[in-house]
């Protein structure tokens, strides 16, 4: 693998963002597939997520567990935004505002807030608002993000 070369699907180093910086992601279709998947391999077996025809919930149709409508998003995040840069997951405050469900579009808006060097060089602590919204875009969910990211490499 060639260094000179850029890397395609690099995410950013602390440097190069700034805040007030705005993102948006793609968006992204929820499917069955997905629900079926992600309450099977997380347990979340919650009669409201495997019962198709449940009368007694709250919620009309196929709702999906508010944890896989952020990681699908987080998967958007890491995939473009901390693809290699990313280092830890600090803090994270999460508020969900309205059931996502099977068929529903979702797509992130992402606010870069804070930005703070670390006395550990080549490293900072960045914070980040994001908004999640249907196809009707309603927000459904929103919170914030507080990621230890790389600097850009030093020059030899």
């Amino acid at each position: 693998m060639s260094e000179e070369l850029p890397r395609l699907g690099q995410g950013f180093f602390w440097q190069d963002l700034r805040a007030g910086q705005r993102f948006q992601t793609f968006r992204r279709t929820v499917t069955e597939a997905d629900l079926v998947g992600f309450i099977n391999a997380t347990g979340m077996l919650e009669v409201i997520f495997i019962d198709a025809h449940h009368k007694n919930g709250a919620i009309n149709g196929r709702p999906v567990p508010a944890a896989l409508t952020y990681a699908l998003i987080e998967g958007f995040i890491l995939q473009s935004m901390i693809q290699g840069t990313g280092m830890a997951m600090l803090e994270l405050h999460k508020k969900i505002l309205k059931p996502v469900k099977v068929n529903d579009t979702i797509h992130a808006e992402i606010e870069v807030t804070e930005i703070r060097e670390t006395s550990k060089g080549g490293r900072a602590v960045v914070t980040s608002r994001v908004d999640i919204f249907n196809q009707h875009t309603e927000m459904v969910m929103t919170y914030i993000a507080t990621r230890l990211l790389a600097g850009r490499p030093a020059v030899a």
